[in-house]
């Protein structure tokens, strides 16, 4: 179907979206009519490890391809394939083999989630992999993404970390504050240098206290700064996901931080170089009972977003795509000259994903 009008309510605005060749088009009326009860742009996760047993760190380029339809099937048109520590020379392998997906548009780019992440707030990354950061040592891995690395997570306290965050942004990709024990100067200093992002916030990270405010509270009170939460049930309370709501409104962007067990059984995995134990959906390092990775895909965290919460269609749009898209400097979504990524919800609440104008379920 080359071209074709959705008629629905549509975030940001209206009612109908024309599709022509792949792209969003001014509505002219022409073309087949597909109704739908809702239209919001392609979801955009920015932090996703793979499905499907797949790792995106690990995985061959057809695994990795798999796992990334797992996510677009369930919504997500648009997958930033993180990651996680690993010696530094499988980050590199990891990084050649995904770029030439990324080139092709079936991911939206690279996030590197390690190595250089605090020991002690480093989840089920395991810690004889974590490194200082080494602006050469950077730039190496950044370079070889040849623009593809679109995020990198830091903790900004890490010797180094300051000087290198600048040459993050130099390169084109995101600096995100993750795995931090950083201060609250130390979090602003990050700020100051570059950083935008808060990797999957209140978790991993020195928490927030009224006389140690640490990371969050400059993040939730910088307007430049984007906040990711995990709403899988188990990451955050819900409490907190309408705390971010309201003080940092247009901030929030949902991710999955999926784990390659997303869309399998229960039982162990390898995650960060770590041994985890799925159970009853919930990833958990064996040494300490961390919590590695969620097996909630995007699409799945953004129904229980609007369950919880009975946003606006605009709020949806928000959370679930156009606050990623702009952190990644991708067009506004849903607009005249935008890739046509489009998710229906329709009436009985099947769902229907379009990429590229092409439905893809």
């Amino acid at each position: 179907m080359s071209r074709f009008v959705i008629d629905a309510r549509v975030a940001p605005g209206g009612h109908r979206i024309a599709v022509r060749d792949a792209v969003v088009v001014d509505d002219d009326g022409e073309g087949e009519v597909v109704p739908a009860a809702r239209a919001l742009p392609g979801f955009v996760d920015l932090h996703c490890h793979g499905a499907l047993g797949f790792d995106f760190g690990s995985c061959s380029v057809d695994e990795a391809r798999a796992a990334a339809d797992f996510h677009l099937e369930r919504g997500a048109t648009a997958v930033v394939a993180s990651v996680a520590t690993a010696p530094l020379a499988e980050m590199r392998a990891a990084i050649v083999r995904l770029r030439a997906l990324v080139a092709e548009g079936v991911l939206a780019g690279i996030h590197l989630e390690g190595p250089y992440l605090s020991e002690r707030r480093r989840g089920a990354h395991a810690p004889s992999l974590l490194r200082v950061p080494e602006r050469a040592e950077i730039r190496d891995l950044l370079d070889a993404g040849e623009g593809a690395v679109r995020v990198v997570t830091i903790a900004p306290e890490l010797p180094g970390a300051i000087d290198a965050i600048p040459d993050i942004v130099a390169a084109g990709a995101v600096a995100a504050a993750g795995h931090t024990d950083a201060t609250a100067e130390e979090m602003r200093a990050a700020v100051e240098a570059g950083v935008r992002l808060v990797t999957h916030a209140f978790n991993g990270m020195r928490p927030l206290h009224h006389r140690d405010p640490g990371p969050l509270a400059v993040a939730l009170a910088d307007e430049r700064v984007v906040l990711e939460l995990i709403l899988d049930g188990h990451h955050v309370a819900d409490e907190i996901v309408e705390l971010v709501r309201r003080l940092a409104p247009g901030r929030l962007a949902l991710v999955s931080d999926a784990m390659s067990a997303t869309g399998c059984a229960d039982g162990r995995y390898e995650v960060a170089g770590s041994e985890v134990e799925v159970a009853g959906g919930i990833a958990r390092a064996v040494t300490d009972g961390s919590l590695a990775g969620s097996t909630t895909p995007l699409g799945d965290a953004v129904d229980r977003f609007v369950s919880l919460f009975a946003p606006s269609i605009d709020e949806v749009a928000a959370v679930s795509s156009r606050t990623a898209s702009r952190l990644l400097r991708l067009p506004d979504p849903l607009t005249p000259g935008a890739s046509a990524d489009i998710v229906l919800d329709l009436d009985g609440g099947e769902r229907r994903v379009v990429k590229n104008g092409e439905f893809a379920k």
